[in-house]
């Protein structure tokens, strides 16, 4: 694409702030742009319940990053996560009476039949991924053209969610005067952030805790082998400090962000830590040790979800890429030794990779999934440059 320069904007409206992305996509290399991040209103439990307070949200924070880039965006992919989310496999088989090459049609005739399939009223389909396809019941083939077969099947894994919801958050979109290139499965975007193509061709599961709503997806062999939403999120953890402790819910929070850990192994009996109280009361005193306590205990819980997930696609004991933690939870002390100990697999916190000029300040794993967005919407922009030119090239052949 000499010359051609595209903005790529990714979104990323969580339940407690709301994260905006520009990156300059030129000459096929992604350059970081500009930032904006704005606090969440309008969410309850992971589902808007105020679509304009939330679009105000998005609005706030797509200024801030707009005024850093100097651009004025026009579009971006955005994500979506919560309970309402969820993955599941489908497969398809096409006939073809005899023995021939198979060409791109069949692929694309494959895999767009496997995603027919019967949904629950409310249900889309809000992302399709190929696994891999059987040749003649010869599986495991990632590319299966120019083969020669009577027999094609395909196997994709189904990301679905919930029409209502999807509806809600493209309106606020719009509504903070943008449109949707597309919505991705937030643990996929952060995946896309902080994976490298080699970790999930060994084997690798991505962990997103957000504050309302955790996702779970797993690769094996370069395929997405599961995609998840999970029961326990960062909220889970606060309102757990905030009951032991006797605490407000922004003082759990507080509490939990700047002296929380969830190892108790290592903390001093004598250890103390200050409860904020309210005005008019003196701030005081807890053991160390029972605020570790009882984040252990929950992100123990938490992993033991992930390890039941894991499990379920046979991928307990696959994970040789390990597991990588992103999103806003992920920054509490302790989550990766847990995750280890739980998963049996080695842990680290994602962050974004891939980005030209990515700033220091944002390299943390709260902003993984918003650079996975950005990253995403350069993918759409570079493959859509390229599908314009293959027409153009069409077009002069055919004249």
């Amino acid at each position: 694409m000499p010359g051609k320069i595209y903005h790529a904007v990714g979104v990323d409206a969580g339940g407690a702030w709301t994260r905006c992305v520009i990156c300059v996509l030129e000459e096929g290399r992604l350059r970081y742009a500009g930032a904006g991040l704005a606090e969440s209103r309008g969410w309850v439990k992971g589902r808007i319940v105020d679509q304009k307070a939330v679009a105000g949200c998005m609005l706030a924070a797509l200024r801030d990053a707009e005024s850093l880039a100097s651009v004025s965006a026009e579009s971006a992919v955005v994500g979506m996560g919560g309970g309402l989310v969820r993955g599941a496999n489908s497969r398809s088989v096409i006939q073809f009476g005899r023995l021939r090459e198979i060409e791109q049609r069949d692929v694309n005739r494959a895999v767009e039949r496997a995603s027919r399939v019967h949904l629950q009223e409310d249900r889309m389909v809000l992302q399709l991924l190929p696994q891999d396809f059987v040749v003649d019941d010869h599986p495991n083939h990632r590319d299966p053209r120019r083969m020669t077969a009577r027999r094609l099947e395909a196997n994709v894994h189904l990301v679905t969610a919930s029409v209502q919801e999807h509806e809600c958050l493209v309106g606020a979109v719009n509504l903070a005067h943008l449109s949707v290139e597309e919505t991705v499965f937030e643990g996929i975007a952060a995946a896309y952030a902080a994976v490298l193509p080699e970790e999930r061709r060994e084997g690798v599961a991505v962990v997103d805790i957000g504050a309302h709503s955790t996702e779970l997806v797993v690769y094996f062999g370069e395929a997405l082998q599961l995609a998840s939403s999970l029961p326990i999120s960062g909220d889970h953890f606060t309102r757990d400090v905030a009951r032991g402790l006797r605490a407000s819910h922004e003082g759990a929070a507080l509490v939990k962000e700047e002296v929380g850990c969830a190892v108790v192994q290592g903390t001093g009996p004598n250890s103390h830590v200050e409860v904020p109280a309210p005005e008019g009361r003196e701030a005081r005193e807890a053991p160390r040790r029972v605020l570790n306590g009882i984040l252990e205990a929950r992100a123990e819980e938490l992993f033991q979800f992930v390890h039941r997930e894991i499990s379920r696609v046979g991928m307990d004991r696959s994970l040789t890429g390990g597991v990588v933690l992103t999103g806003g939870g992920a920054k509490l002390a302790g989550m990766c030794d847990v995750a280890e100990r739980i998963l049996c697999c080695q842990a680290r916190n994602g962050l974004a990779i891939g980005i030209k000029n990515w700033p220091s300040c944002l390299d943390e794993p709260a902003w993984t999934t918003a650079a996975g967005l950005a990253m995403y919407s350069a993918r759409l922009k570079l493959h859509g440059e390229i599908e314009r030119r293959s027409m153009g090239l069409l077009g002069r052949v055919l004249r």
